[in-house]
This record gives structure tokens, sequence and C-alpha cells, in this order.
């Protein structure tokens, strides 16, 4: 008789975790009519491909998101299943998973044109063969597009987004957003502190004290944001807000005529640029940085590219302009299915069979508004 009964859960990898499977179709005649019938292939392997979507799409995975050179694939496919497979078989199943999510890309693309959420935006280069090209991103809480475009102009911008836009824009004091015609904009603070911090250390005529007066002033608007978006008590929020504007609006006053050239330029800019530095003091929902383009976590927009400069950085950058359009668009369903909280593996399984069967609908990156 049990006296007590212990449980122990334990995640084991399994012996052989890929395994080869031989399918056998058959055709056969009918007696009634004559007519040859063969059987339908199952719907996780697609005819003429030696590799299952399943594993098809973990080696995307594996690509794009860990960063696993093809030889380092080749090994753990040995390790994993003791299955040879040639370097031409993974290029070719990349460039295969590039070619079904094409659609949603395209989709996604022109969504951010109509709908025009709030978004951030930023920009980063990349070598295509020695020259520099850049790779933009456009991202909230819920998608992540990137763009490979050949330059960091206003042009591309425009390419991307349109020539005005509708909702908020999110980014650093880069001047190809200056101008940009958007509802409202709202500039980077956390860009914008290094330069104070800077000016502390810089000789001059009252460059200490106003270096430390603002960057004083912007460690004050990130902690009255956080705790606001902690909270979401709008009242103590506005009364916090009052306060704030009136330390901004006398600190300026007190120093912008006293300033020097590189402390006049950023006085300046905060002053002459009100209305995109503060945006979120009156409107919370848009936060003060432009961290969702950059962020790992499902918040701003340079973190986003931290996996794009991760990818670069392994790769040492694309062979030609294809290469760097087919990286954007595999990083664009990596991004956006983490930010939705969907399995990226099943996205690409998903869009491979879409790609080999017209009667299959194929995935989305729309958020679910």
């Amino acid at each position: 008789m049990a006296v007590k009964v212990e449980k122990h859960t334990v995640a084991q990898l399994v012996e052989c975790p890929i395994e080869v499977v031989e399918y056998q179709r058959y055709t056969c005649r009918c007696e009634c009519c004559g007519n040859l019938q063969t059987a339908s292939c199952p719907q996780d392997i697609i005819p003429g491909q030696d590799l299952g979507t399943s594993l098809q799409a973990f080696l995307g995975w594996a690509n794009n998101y860990a960063h696993m050179p093809y030889e380092k694939q080749q090994e753990m496919l040995w390790e994993l299943g003791q299955i040879e497979i040639g370097l031409g078989t993974l290029v070719s199943t990349n460039e295969r998973i590039q070619k079904a999510i094409e659609p949603s890309i395209i989709e996604l693309s022109n969504w951010v044109k109509q709908t025009q959420p709030n978004i951030h935006v930023d920009e980063t280069p990349w070598s295509v063969k020695g020259t520099k090209e850049w790779l933009w991103v456009v991202a909230n809480s819920e998608f992540c597009l990137f763009t490979a475009a050949d330059t960091r102009s206003r042009s591309e911008l425009e390419t991307i987004l349109g020539t005005e836009y509708a909702g908020v824009l999110s980014s650093d004091d880069f001047s190809v957003y200056n101008g940009y015609q958007a509802l409202a904009q709202q500039k980077c603070l956390a860009h914008l502190r290094p330069h104070f911090k800077k000016l502390i250390q810089l000789p001059g005529l009252h460059n200490q004290a106003i270096g430390e007066v603002f960057v004083d002033l912007i460690d004050q608007a990130f902690r009255g944001y956080a705790q606001w978006f902690e909270t979401l008590d709008c009242l103590s929020y506005n009364d916090w807000v009052n306060q704030f504007k009136s330390k901004l609006h006398s600190s300026l006053n007190q120093w912008i005529d006293k300033a020097g050239a590189t402390a006049g330029h950023l006085l300046r800019s905060l002053r002459d640029k009100a209305s995109q530095w503060w945006y979120f003091l009156d409107n919370p929902e848009i936060p003060p940085d432009n961290n969702q383009s950059e962020r790992e976590s499902f918040g701003h927009a340079s973190r986003t590219l931290r996996l794009a400069v991760t990818k670069r950085k392994v790769s040492g950058g694309s062979r030609s302009m294809d290469r760097f359009k087919h990286t954007a668009h595999l990083l664009t369903v990596v991004q956006t299915c983490r930010r939705q909280g969907r399995s990226v593996i099943d996205f690409f399984a998903q869009a491979l069979l879409a790609n080999s069967d017209n009667y299959l609908s194929r995935p989305s990156l729309l958020p679910k508004y």
C-alpha cells in the first residue's frame, strides 16, 4: 500500500529528436472507370524536398534568430539525428523560407502605410560587399518591420511610411525626421542625455552647471513617466507634469543666454522643438524614448535593432542587396512573432506549406486590433 507519492517532472532531450521517415504513395487504377489515382502527401511535407516543413522552419529560426552559421547547423543536425545535409541544401532552405514569407511582409508594409499607428523609427548601417547600406526599422509593441535601403535619407523614410503620417512618430534627433509631416513627434530623451553628460566634462563657461541641471531634469522626466506607467494614476501624474514644466521653463530661461556654443545648441533645440522633446508630458501613452526600435523587450525601436546588429556582426553583412533585403524580411518575421507571442517556427512552417499549396491560407503578421 502506497503511503506517499512523489512527482518529479523533468524535461529530457529524447534519443533521436530528428527522425528520417520514408513515405510511400500508392497509385492505383479504379476498377470501375479505369482512371489512375495517386495518394496525397502528408500535409507537413512538400513533394521533392528532403526536409520536412517543421525541420526547415527550425533551421530558419536557428539561422535568423540564433545566428547559427551553416557549418554549425550541419553539426547540430548530425548530433540530433545523425543526418548529413550539404551547405547548398541549408542555403536553399533559407531562401525558400524567405520566398514563402514575402507576401506576409508586403501585407505588413502596406498595412503600416494605410493604418499609420504610433511607431518608433530608427536605422543602422549594414555592409553589402563592403558598401555601407542602411537597415531601417519601424516598430511598436505589436509589430516590427525591417527595410533594407541604400541611404539614410528622407526619401527612404517616405518610401517606408509615405510623404505624410497620421500617427505619432518616435525617433532620435537625426535631421531626416525634422520637418517630416507626422501627426506629432516624440524625440528620444535617452539619446539626448549623453550630450548633456558630455557637457559636464567639457571646458567652458557654465558647461558643468548646465549639464548637471539638464541631466537631472531628464532623469526626473524618466522617473515621472515610469511612475505613471506603473500606477496609471493620471491625477498624480498631471500634478507632477505641471511642476516639471515649471522647472524646465525656469531652467531654460536661466541658462539659454549664458550658454556657450555647444550648450546653446542643445538648449535652443529643447526650446524650439519643445513639442517634440516633451510631447509625452501631455500624452503619456507615448514613451519619452525611442527604445522600441532598439530593445529586445517588447517596447521601443532602437533596441529592436539589437537583433539585427548581432546578425550583422556574426555574418559580416550581406553579399548582395537582394540577400540584404531577404535578411530584413526574415528579421521582420522573427521580431514581429516574438512581440505577438507567436512561434517563429510555426509561422515559417505555415508559410512554407501555403507557398506550396494555393488552397492553404498564408499566415499574417498584422496585429490583431
